[in-house]
């Protein structure tokens, strides 16, 4: 076997930024960023043999499918990152605080210069967009386990990974401030992650060119049926899932610095159901177990990275279903009603929680409504979500 990155033992590593595109008439757009993190590389190789079938005579596509490398410098070196998580850079002030370096000839380490690029061509994309525009940031995991889809909860991000037949995770990229999807969820895409298996696993491949072939059908790129794989892909993904809960949601992050000597019990999968009291792992502090039963997300089990693991739970359909009713009611309208919670006057989409006040309010009610990124400060929550009008507006007719 050559001695090739994570995730690349099929594939070849990116010379230029864009890994290939595939254009039709007016139509949607579908981005897919592959290799954010360095390590983990099989979303390259996924996205050219999609694009390769989609090439061949028999497909007629609308719009424009481009796939673009993400973090190059650490794919080559066969690192997560060089300097910094590239995947925790996608604020608005840090965006705004490269440009600006940019602009005034300042110093850039490795991050910065792959963002700009990012930044560069996905922009170019949104602009030749001549229909709505989907992003989907795809990732593999050091720990073995299924695929599955984490997105940022917005009704027209729920509506179009529910077409996936993948487990789904809600609150994840909540959890972590700054990631990709998120950022370009405030700027007019429909996002969403993929895990799609282990870093060196071959079928992690197999599952990501499934889920983009499912995804360009879903999008709209081409007829449903008038490419035959996506039946293959279909049926492939859905026997991956096994006895998983087919929607969970994150309940907390375990964050770890190296300080901490954090190390997780072997054997988790990268989405694992544990019990109460199970052993999780050990730091300095001595053992960490699980509060009751639930479900053990992301473990680490790789030297970078500054989230330990994240503990999760199921949600039902009748929980969804109650969910999506009172959002589409818009009762959020009224949470500033509530004694102890107030808006947030700089951002509509925010509240403030007085927690001296408010300390009864179980956070499920702000999750019913979408809000979960929650954020606390002294005695006070930040309680945030993505305004919903931001992912309708990726609909376009330039």
């Amino acid at each position: 076997m050559t001695n090739l990155p994570s995730g690349l033992a099929s594939g070849k590593l990116p010379e230029e930024r864009e890994v290939g595109r595939m254009v039709g008439g007016r139509g949607p757009t579908l981005i897919v960023i592959a290799g954010i993190h360095g390590n983990e590389c099989a979303g390259l190789t996924a996205a050219r043999r999609v694009l390769r079938r989609l090439k061949r005579a028999d497909v007629t596509v609308r719009g424009e499918l481009v796939a673009f490398a993400g973090n190059v410098a650490a794919m080559n070196a066969g690192r997560r990152f060089l300097v910094r998580d590239l995947n925790r850079v996608w604020t608005e002030a840090q965006v705004a605080a490269v440009e600006a370096r940019q602009a005034a000839g300042g110093e850039l380490d490795a991050e910065d210069k792959e963002q700009l690029e990012i930044l560069t061509e996905v922009r170019a994309a949104i602009a030749r967009a001549t229909g709505p525009v989907y992003l989907v940031d795809f990732h593999t995991t050091s720990a073995h386990g299924v695929p599955f889809a984490l997105f940022g909860d917005t009704l027209a991000q729920r509506a179009f990974v529910s077409t996936l037949p993948l487990p789904l995770i809600m609150g994840l990229e909540e959890q972590v401030d700054g990631v990709l999807s998120s950022y370009w969820t405030r700027h007019g895409c429909v996002t969403f992650g993929v895990e799609g298996g282990q870093h060196d696993d071959p079928a992690s491949i197999d599952n990501l060119e499934a889920v983009l072939l499912l995804a360009a059908e879903a999008a709209g790129l081409f007829e449903p049926g008038s490419v035959p794989e996506t039946r293959a892909a279909h049926a492939l993904l859905e026997a991956r899932r096994g006895d998983l809960p087919r929607v969970m949601e994150v309940v907390s992050r375990h964050a770890i610095a190296p300080e901490d000597a954090f190390k997780m019990e072997p054997g988790f999968k990268n989405l694992d159901h544990a019990r109460a009291e199970q052993l999780l792992a050990r730091d300095r502090n001595g053992e960490i177990r699980a509060p009751k039963d639930g479900l053990v997300m992301l473990p680490l089990y790789q030297g970078q990275g500054d989230d330990g693991f994240f503990w999760g739970r199921a949600v039902s359909s009748a929980r969804m279903r109650a969910s999506e009713t009172l959002r589409h009611l818009r009762l959020d309208r009224f949470l500033d009603l509530l004694p102890g919670v107030a808006r947030d006057k700089a951002d509509p989409s925010r509240f403030i929680v007085d927690l001296s006040i408010a300390r009864l309010y179980p956070l499920g009610v702000f999750h019913m409504l979408g809000y979960r990124r929650i954020r606390s400060r002294a005695n006070q929550l930040t309680v945030e979500r993505q305004p919903e009008d931001h992912a309708s507006s990726s609909r376009r007719s330039n």
